[in-house]
């Protein structure tokens, strides 16, 4: 495994496990399978666990393994507090006190304000002593450093770097974002203040593993590169010294191993001219065919009018890389033929979706286009004549 190092010199490896996505089994985590991989990814060498206090279930899976098999002194927790819950002077204890529990711990190696997408955000937890209380939860030891998980663009992203003295930073960050959210621009920026930076959303959501255009998969085709789409993208990542780990939400043994591999061998300056070249290319193809920048984080959920406001729009880009058939297919199978219908015209318009938006996506006009583009005559036939018998 290559490590890269945090701000005090502590071996970080460079891919993270990214705990968001862990099987689920009827809505329930499968704790067998987690264990596997988990502990696998520590036999690799992973030692950097990412996770938070909104994603369901994962801290406490994440709390449960690592307690049983006594291997909280092999690795490295990094979980978040929701500061937008934040509301009155001692909100933070309580949130925090629940992830020590739950993490079946006495301390969490990096803390981040999650989400701080704003100067101002920041100001508003200041003002409820959010400084202090940190400054004492380091200097007793339960947190270990103090960053922040960011999506936002690389000005305000800047006024935040210079807000505070922090230990490190998280951005979403890939080929297709380097000059989008907080960017190279961003990461850069992070360099000079000597601040690691940890990535998300390496391959958008899977879009640049699995969900590539035509026209691009045959661009790696032709190339005749030894590396997948998903092994090139992580070694643009790694190809840059500012980058300290990059997350993945590995959820099978195979993608664990293939993901460890890449990882060991892609240091600093590893790309080639025809490897550039290539990435070039495929961003092109993609940018010609993406409707709605959706990386599928799933933050805009549950939505209240209960809209899978992701699958929407996976469909809704489907239609411009894989073609309009494959498109009412997937929003058929995946809106209409369940229980309950999920599809874009229960939107209500109440705009919360939108407010939790990485993205800053205009959702609510992006199901409107949505619903005119995929539930027309074909899709109305289609549904009548197949009926909605398939419980979701």
């Amino acid at each position: 495994m290559q490590y890269r190092k945090d701000k005090y010199g502590n071996d970080v490896s460079a891919i993270g496990y990214g705990c968001m996505r862990f099987t689920q089994t009827a809505g329930v985590i499968d704790i067998k399978k987690t264990e596997k991989e988990l502990l696998r990814a520590i036999e690799l060498g992973v030692n950097y666990f990412d996770t938070a206090y909104i994603y369901p279930g994962s801290e406490a899976a994440l709390g449960e393994i690592f307690s049983r098999n006594s291997v909280r002194d092999r690795v490295k927790i990094a979980t978040k507090l929701p500061q937008y819950l934040i509301k009155k002077p001692g909100d933070c204890e309580k949130y925090f006190s629940e992830e020590l529990r739950r993490l079946k711990t006495d301390h969490v190696d990096y803390y981040l304000m999650h989400m701080l997408n704003d100067d101002l955000s920041w100001e508003r937890i200041k003002a409820l002593g959010i400084k202090d209380w940190l400054a004492a939860k380091k200097a007793s030891g339960e947190i270990g450093q103090v960053g922040f998980s960011y999506h936002g663009n690389a000005d305000t992203f800047i006024r935040l770097l210079d807000a505070e003295d922090w230990d490190f930073c998280q951005i979403q960050y890939n080929y297709l974002d380097e000059n989008s959210q907080a960017g190279v621009t961003g990461l850069k920026a992070a360099a000079q203040k000597g601040i690691p930076v940890i990535i998300m959303e390496p391959l958008r959501g899977g879009r640049l593993a699995n969900a590539l255009p035509k026209k691009a998969l045959s661009l790696f085709e032709d190339s005749g590169t030894p590396y997948s789409p998903a092994a090139m993208a992580f070694r643009w990542l790694w190809n840059q010294p500012a980058v300290t780990c990059v997350l993945s939400g590995m959820n099978s043994l195979e993608m664990l191993e293939e993901n460890a591999k890449i990882a060991s061998e892609a240091l600093p300056g590893c790309l080639t001219e025809a490897d550039l070249k290539l990435i070039e290319g495929v961003k092109n193809e993609i940018n010609r065919n993406t409707v709605v920048p959706c990386t599928g984080c799933r933050y805009c959920m549950p939505c209240p009018a209960g809209v899978d406001i992701p699958g929407v729009f996976s469909a809704l880009n489907r239609t411009k890389y894989d073609g309009k058939f494959q498109a009412l297919r997937e929003y058929t199978m995946g809106m209409a033929q369940r229980q309950n219908y999920t599809g874009a015209k229960n939107c209500i318009g109440s705009g919360k979706c939108e407010q939790h938006c990485p993205q800053q996506i205009p959702i609510r006009d992006m199901l409107k286009l949505a619903r005119k583009k995929l539930e027309g005559p074909v899709y109305k036939v289609a549904t009548k004549a197949m009926g909605v018998v398939m419980k979701y």
